[in-house]
């Protein structure tokens, strides 16, 4: 542990103890895909998926190989990452910002939910093939069961939550409560929403009140 993750830890106890309010980690998402097999198979024929570094949430990893996805006027975004493990079904996660580029109408979805979701070609070194499945990925907290219960939350309950950044404080509603046993407290948030926020390293959240309907 170096000096800075020991410095975070600290300001974290501190704060919940003179707040009263449990601070939650920030977690920025960049652009990624997951493969099925199947798909895997045929970007990176012969090879197995291998770890590049863990991730937060358990046996969640991002892998050594990379994609290129090609919209549909021809935009190229390189040096894609691929998460393991692989998935029942393929899917890509891009910022606004992004699908802008790519010139494609990515809808706003919790992982998993791509009916009706827009297709994009991807490409490795070996293949070049079409996904159904493009996403940008709602904001959310993953939390343990224990978590939703300090939190008073369920899940499905959405929350706003007060972004604690040293330069652009930031309220963000409609962020979407996620408890599972084994999940580890993290807010996950994309390239824009912690541009807009000025996410650092080190930024923390706190749940200020339950959104309004």
């Amino acid at each position: 542990m170096d000096e800075n993750q020991l410095r975070a830890i600290i300001r974290k106890i501190i704060d919940e103890e003179l707040n009263g309010v449990p601070t939650i980690p920030v977690g920025v998402s960049n652009h990624h895909i997951h493969l099925s097999d199947a798909d895997f198979e045929r970007l990176f024929p012969g090879q197995k998926m291998t770890v590049f570094r863990q991730l937060k949430q358990p046996s969640d990893f991002a892998s050594e190989q990379k994609v290129t996805l090609v919209g549909p006027n021809g935009v190229e975004i390189e040096n894609v990452r691929i998460l393991g493990p692989t998935r029942a079904h393929s899917q890509v996660e891009i910022s606004k910002t992004e699908a802008f580029q790519l010139a494609i109408d990515a809808p706003i979805r919790l992982s998993g939910d791509l009916e009706g979701a827009p297709s994009i070609k991807v490409k490795s070194e070996n293949a070049e093939i079409t996904i159904q499945g493009v996403i940008v990925a709602k904001r959310h907290i993953h939390m343990s069961l224990q978590d939703a219960a300090k939190f008073g939350v369920k899940y499905g309950d959405t929350v706003q939550v007060s972004i604690e950044s040293d330069d652009r404080k930031l309220i963000f509603d409609d962020v979407l409560a996620r408890p599972r046993e084994d999940f580890i407290l993290e807010m996950h948030i994309d390239t824009d929403e912690a541009n807009a926020a000025s996410v650092g390293p080190n930024t923390i959240a706190r749940i200020v009140q339950p959104s309004q309907d």
